[in-house]
């Protein structure tokens, strides 16, 4: 992954980032791995739904939901929604990936494999140069998917203690319309106009920590749900 970006590539990118504070990469893994990876998502069913309520965050199961009375889940899609209104509110589903050495080595998880590949020469020395962060170290990651309904507000990823330098966003979704939602968007700041993007197949996205942005809600319409790998590069020690 990135390994095979040239160095006339690499500086392109990076003066891009420079300059713009986000930068779009595409076909970054094999055709062949890329369509593996969206079917192992789609196939997986261990995916816990995460949203917030203010600063608490809550995980519920695909079983758990189930079992929710249906008064209950139109219950919670309102208290979701309200909050939403006015404040930093999030809904979607996540599959975790640990962030120790040891244990994405020892997973035969294909997400592990990504998220540490991503963690180990050449890609952080790609990922250093693109981003003029000289001190990331590894990477952390998450399978994420956005379903019908699903939605993230606005925020810029700032987390203190967490020394998070970019975000990045493997887009996994080969059919997608851009009516149907889902958009990455960039706020924009001043006179920097918002700009939106919409999911792609292989294609990642890396961006500066500090922007706000969001991820516009998949609409009712949407044939597909918006499957990504997502998380942040840091610039602390990976856990063994």
């Amino acid at each position: 992954m990135l390994a095979s970006l040239t160095d006339t590539e690499q500086a392109a990118l990076a003066e891009a980032f420079a300059r713009d504070g986000i930068v779009r990469i595409p076909a970054v893994l094999a055709d062949e791995l890329a369509v593996e990876l969206h079917n192992g998502l789609r196939a997986r069913s261990d995916w816990i739904q995460v949203f917030n309520s203010g600063d608490k965050l809550f995980e519920l199961s695909r079983e758990v939901r189930a079992s929710l009375p249906a008064e209950k889940q139109a219950e919670l899609d309102q208290a979701i929604y309200a909050s939403a209104r006015s404040g930093f509110q999030y809904r979607y589903e996540a599959i975790r990936v640990p962030d120790s050495r040891s244990e994405r080595e020892a997973s035969a998880d294909s997400l592990s494999a990504v998220a540490q590949s991503l963690s180990t020469e050449p890609a952080l020395s790609a990922l250093r140069r693109i981003t003029g962060a000289s001190d990331i170290n590894y990477a952390d990651a998450q399978g994420t998917a956005y379903s019908p309904g699903d939605f993230l507000t606005g925020h810029d990823d700032s987390f203190e203690g967490k020394n998070r330098r970019a975000a990045y966003v493997l887009s996994l979704t080969p059919v997608w319309r851009v009516e149907w939602g889902g958009l990455l968007v960039m706020h924009g700041e001043g006179d920097d106009p918002a700009r939106a993007w919409m999911p792609e197949m292989n294609l990642m996205t890396i961006f500066k920590v500090g922007q706000m942005h969001s991820v516009s809600e998949v609409t009712r319409a949407a044939a597909y749900r918006r499957y990504s790998i997502t998380g942040w590069l840091r610039a602390e020690p990976q856990p063994e």
